[in-house]
C-alpha cells in the first residue's frame, strides 16, 4: 500500500558481506535520517568529500551494476540490491555509512536486506511523500533493447521479457504490480550469469567476489549451483529486481506501468535521464489517501489529492 507520508528507520542496522566485483570485505550501517534526505552513502573510509547521493544524475557506470558518483570522483557501486529493499521495505530516507567502495552482494538477490528491514520499526515522517506520477507515455529504444512507461492510475508496474540464447533462460518474461502482488520471488531472486562470460568478466577485473554462494550460474543446459533455482522465473524476477532499485534512483516512488525489453542498469538509467527531460510527462504529487486492490479484497476504494 502507499503511503502518505515519508519515513525512516526507527533504529540503526547493520550487514557485512563481500563485495561482488570488488571481493573486498564491505560494512554498511544504515542509520535514520530526516525527511527530505533520501538515500544519502557516507565512505567512512575516506575523511574528506565522501558523501553521494542515490541520484540517476550520479549514476558514472551501469557496466554489470549500478555505480554511483560525487563530483569528487567518490564512488559506491552495486547499489541496486540495497535500493530495491529499501524500496520494497517503504524506506524514504535513511543514511548508508559504507568502509569500502561497494555494497556487499549478501546472497545476490534483496532477501538478506530485506531480513534486517523487517525487524525494524518503520517511522513515519511529518512530511508527505511526493511521487513521480507518469502523465504520458514515454519510451526508449536502443538497437535490441527497449523500454517504455505510459500513465497508470495508482500503482507501479513492470512487464519484463529476456531474450538470451541460452535454452535455461530463455524468453522469460513477467508481470510484477509492486503494491498488490506478492513480491517474494522478486526479492529473494539472485543475480546470474552465464559460465562462458565468466573468464571475460574476471579479465576486465570485476565480479573477484562471485561464488555460487552469491550468484546463479548456467552452463549451457544445467544451473551449476546444487539448490537450483528458488523460483520457475528466477531469471527475469532478478532483472525486475534491479529495475525498481534502479528507478529509486529517480529520487521518488514511481507511479506508471512500464514494459521493458531485453533490459539492464545501463538501459534503465538512460531512460530515467530521458525522463527527466521530457518534463511535461511526469509531475510530482502527494496522496491524500489511497486503498490499494489486493488479491484478498478488490472492493477499496482509491483517494487521491494532488499537488505539484
Amino acid at each position: 500500500m502507499n503511503r502518505i507520508y515519508q519515513t525512516t528507520i526507527s533504529s540503526k542496522a547493520s550487514l557485512i558481506g563481500v563485495g561482488l566485483h570488488s571481493g573486498n570485505l564491505s560494512k554498511i550501517n544504515l542509520y535514520p535520517s530526516k525527511e527530505d534526505s533520501g538515500i544519502i552513502f557516507k565512505r567512512i573510509d575516506l575523511t574528506k568529500n565522501n558523501i553521494v547521493k542515490a541520484n540517476f544524475s550520479k549514476v558514472s557506470s551501469a557496466r554489470l551494476c549500478t555505480t554511483l558518483e560525487n563530483d569528487h570522483g567518490v564512488k559506491v557501486s552495486t547499489v541496486e540490491h540495497l535500493l530495491a529493499a529499501l524500496y520494497i521495505a517503504d524506506i524514504d530516507n535513511v543514511l548508508v555509512e559504507i568502509d569500502n567502495e561497494e555494497v556487499p552482494i549478501m546472497d545476490g538477490s534483496a532477501k538478506n536486506f530485506l531480513e534486517v528491514f523487517n525487524n525494524l520499526e518503520i517511522k513515519n515522517l511529518n512530511k508527505k511523500r511526493k511521487y513521480l506520477k507518469v502523465l504520458e507515455r514515454v519510451e526508449l529504444t536502443d538497437g535490441a533493447r527497449k523500454i517504455s512507461i505510459e500513465p497508470n492510475d495508482f500503482t507501479f508496474e513492470v512487464d519484463f521479457q529476456l531474450n538470451y540464447k541460452n535454452k535455461i533462460i530463455g524468453k522469460q518474461r513477467n508481470k510484477v504490480n509492486f503494491q498488490i502482488d506478492d513480491l517474494k520471488d522478486i526479492t529473494d531472486s539472485r543475480t546470474f550469469c552465464l559460465y562462458e562470460d565468466i573468464e571475460k568478466i574476471k579479465k576486465n577485473g570485476l565480479a573477484k567476489g562471485g561464488t555460487l554462494d552469491n550468484a546463479i550460474v548456467v552452463d549451457d543446459y544445467k544451473i551449476l549451483n546444487k539448490e537450483g533455482l528458488r523460483n520457475n522465473k528466477e531469471f527475469v524476477n532478478h532483472k525486475i529486481l534491479d529495475l525498481a532499485g534502479d528507478f529509486l534512483l529517480s529520487g521518488h516512488r514511481v507511479i506508471g506501468k512500464i514494459k521493458c525489453y531485453q533490459g539492464g542498469h545501463q538501459l534503465t538509467n538512460i531512460f530515467l535521464r530521458k525522463l527527466f527531460k521530457e518534463k511535461s510527462s511526469t509531475k510530482l504529487i502527494e496522496l491524500e489517501n489511497i486503498f490499494i486492490s489486493n488479491k484478498n479484497n478488490t472492493d477499496q476504494t482509491r483517494k487521491i489529492a494532488v499537488n505539484a
